[in-house]
């Protein structure tokens, strides 16, 4: 588990250090004139990789990261305050679920204790920690919200199985569920916690779990909360360095997924695909996007239109995720849309930026 540790330090925070340097000299466009997609860039004041992103709307944002950052903007990116939890400093926040200005939850990475959540219920002036891992060998990933009081995250594989653990109280209080109804692992299968997309939920009982690290990179459903689960294959490349990063459903049966290499310069041939049948069959994207990408969103009401991210740029789709087409260059890590059209990203250097059109309703 230490090697484990050490190998996704490496490979989330430096591995990919060239192609971010370069990329973070790439202007974010302002598009809004011609109705196409583009990020305006809002100065978040800190230098931590930001992976986690809730977008509550087009003035309301949370995002977290590195070095124990939690920042929330309610006034559309225009100032950001630090609300983290006290004492958090060593942690990594690599996911955090919002449900509005006030509300959020949490979850720091890592192995042993270091995996955490945290919810606060009063914009970030104060934090309860609502769970902390005993399992030496367990290590979390992502978290993901069904309502504002039910949710679930996961861990890699703890004897042979991705574990589980879920609330019934927005994040006060939270159990492991029981492994009998988890298929099986693969040998070397995990969650990248890469934008804080590996687990994510729609509607009130449906949840997928996308990995890679295997001989095949997988996507598994739930539709009980997590009780139980099936899993597909997809045609996503997955080994050491590969797989299915960051999965997206617009309902219970039109899904994305995104991944590919994260290593620098790698080639990441159809690093995207598309489900009709709530990911029981999995089929390539027709166009992918050109080179990996880390994090996905497909809103319930943008219909066909969805877009993706990763250190080299950004996607948008107009045909439910089977042609793609480049539109900015710039390094993000995370992407995610408000119920109200608004859409925000995040990654490298405390990059965040707001869509500068608003989103297909």
């Amino acid at each position: 588990m230490l090697m484990r540790a050490l190998v996704r330090k490496l490979s989330f925070a430096g591995v990919c250090g060239a192609v971010v340097a370069a990329s973070l000299t790439v202007p974010a466009t302002a598009n809004a004139d011609t109705g196409k997609p583009g990020w305006r860039l809002t100065p978040t004041g800190t230098e931590a990789r930001l992976r986690g992103l809730a977008a509550v709307g087009r003035d309301v944002a949370w995002l977290s990261g590195s070095g124990g950052t939690v920042l929330r903007t309610t006034d559309g990116g225009r100032t950001w305050q630090n609300v983290a939890p006290p004492g958090t400093a060593g942690l990594d926040f690599r996911d955090i679920e919002a449900f509005d200005a006030r509300r959020a939850v949490v979850l720091a990475i890592g192995s042993g204790d270091a995996s955490r959540l945290y919810r606060t219920s009063d914009g970030g002036r104060t934090w309860t920690l609502g769970f902390k891992n005993d399992e030496p060998t367990a290590f979390y990933d992502c978290v993901t919200f069904f309502d504002s009081r039910h949710g679930l995250a996961m861990s890699d594989p703890v004897d042979g199985k991705f574990r589980i653990i879920a609330t019934r109280d927005g994040g006060r209080s939270w159990r492991v569920l029981p492994s009998k109804g988890m298929p099986p692992a693969l040998e070397g299968e995990m969650g990248f916690a890469a934008s804080g997309q590996c687990l994510v939920g729609q509607g009130s009982r449906d949840v997928w779990l996308a990995t890679g690290g295997g001989s095949r990179a997988r996507v598994f459903h739930s539709g009980d909360r997590g009780l139980t689960w099936t899993v597909a294959d997809t045609p996503l490349p997955s080994g050491p360095t590969q797989g299915a990063f960051a999965v997206a459903f617009r309902d219970s049966r039109h899904g994305i997924v995104v991944g590919g290499d994260y290593r620098p310069g790698a080639s990441s041939p159809q690093a995207a695909a598309t489900t009709s049948d709530g990911g029981r069959t999995w089929r390539p994207a027709r166009t992918p996007p050109a080179e990996f990408r880390s994090g996905v969103t497909w809103p319930r009401y943008s219909g066909q239109a969805a877009l993706t991210v990763g250190p080299t740029g950004s996607d948008v789709t107009f045909t439910g995720g089977r042609t793609w087409t480049q539109f900015d260059g710039g390094s993000f890590d995370t992407v995610d849309c408000a119920s109200d059209g608004g859409c925000w990203a995040a990654g490298e250097k405390g990059r965040a930026a707001r869509l500068t059109v608003r989103f297909p309703r």
